[in-house]
């Protein structure tokens, strides 16, 4: 069986230093980020869309082990620990945005 490959946790990496790693997650309708997985607990805070869905991997090893599915809601901000293994995908109508801030120590 082939190794599998993992994808960046967002699509653009907007700045880094010795403390945190700042992305930047666009999706379109329908679309969905590359599997992805989180070695750092992070904050994600929502700009812009209507609904956004986490799809973990079977061996995840995140608090959500079930997809996850919700209403965006701009400004919302959330804390998640490390561990999880998933792909974001936009099962909205308009265009995705969110900011992620990895936290390094």
């Amino acid at each position: 069986m082939a190794e599998r490959v993992l994808g960046d946790v967002a699509t653009k990496l907007l700045f880094e230093n010795d403390r945190v790693r700042v992305w930047e997650m666009r999706l379109a309708p329908g679309e969905s980020s590359a599997v992805h997985r989180h070695d750092l607990d992070y904050l994600l805070v929502q700009i812009d869309g209507d609904r956004i869905a986490g799809i973990p991997e079977p061996d995840t090893g995140g608090r959500f082990d079930q997809p996850i599915e919700g209403e965006v809601h701009p400004g919302l901000t959330v804390f998640i620990e490390r561990g999880g293994i998933e792909t974001a995908k936009n099962t909205g109508t308009t265009p995705y945005h969110e900011i992620l801030i990895e936290l390094k120590d």
